[in-house]
């Protein structure tokens, strides 16, 4: 897998699921598309299911699998993100990952108690998202500054009538750990990813391998601390269910 802060979470919380299971860890990606986490946790030595509707990105995770040698320990499921009832292991999954889900969804407070009640008791969700505050960043910065304006005062961090405007909504540490609270999960972690990484022009970096390597450890260490954090593009929340606990 590689190295940057959620990736590393993963890693952690699976060596701790391979423990709790005595066996190979079972992960739900929810809307995994074609495979960009799927399968190098699959080539981590998971057993991962994958659902999503669109049966192009499915077809691309099963080339993807099939060249990274794991077609065995990947499922590709077409169905509704929404309806996961019968969906992945028996039980339930350690570990259900929500990436890039919650932006999209209909109702993010029904795909949260999806998410959580496809995981076993102990296990935990992951999830990532547009940050609110990072794209009124992004558009100032790039003069757009009436429209970073709008879409710092709009309740779902998303503009109305936008060109190029895709999600449903976008979140900030709040409201991410409000959804996921809601829903009888406990948040244990929130983070960001591309904290610094996203405001360095590639060409700043080439050819320069301490810088690379400068830059790494540096996202690594900002990702956790606020207010970096609370401005990364992407946020990265880990909640578990409780064994004795019954997602609401």
């Amino acid at each position: 897998m590689k190295s940057d802060a959620v990736h590393r979470v993963l890693e952690t919380e699976l060596i701790d699921a391979r423990r709790r299971r005595g066996g190979v860890p079972e992960v739900l990606d929810i809307g995994g598309g074609s495979g960009v986490w799927a399968v190098p946790l699959a080539v981590s030595g998971c057993s991962v299911t994958v659902v999503d509707p669109s049966p192009n990105a499915l077809a691309a995770l099963r080339r993807r699998a099939d060249e990274a040698g794991v077609s065995e320990r990947v499922v590709a499921v077409q169905g509704d993100t929404d309806a996961l009832r019968g969906v992945g292991p028996e039980g339930g999954a350690d570990l259900v990952l929500g990436h890039g889900l919650l932006e999209y969804v209909d109702d993010v407070s029904e795909s949260v108690r999806g998410l959580g009640a496809a995981v076993a008791p102990g296990g935990s969700v992951s999830v990532l998202v547009a940050n609110r505050y990072a794209a009124v960043l992004a558009r100032a910065l790039t003069g757009r500054v009436s429209e970073a304006l709008r879409l710092f005062n709009a309740p779902d961090g998303r503009l109305d009538h936008p060109a190029g405007e895709t999600v449903r909504r976008r979140f900030d540490t709040d409201s991410l750990r409000g959804v996921l609270g809601e829903a009888g999960l406990e948040v244990e972690l929130v983070q960001g990813q591309g904290v610094v990484s996203d405001l360095i022009p590639g060409s700043l970096l080439e050819g320069s391998t301490s810088n690379g390597d400068a830059l790494r450890e540096l996202e690594m260490a900002a990702a956790p601390h606020p207010p970096l954090r609370d401005v990364a593009t992407r946020l990265h929340a880990l909640a578990r269910v409780p064994a004795d606990h019954t997602v609401q």
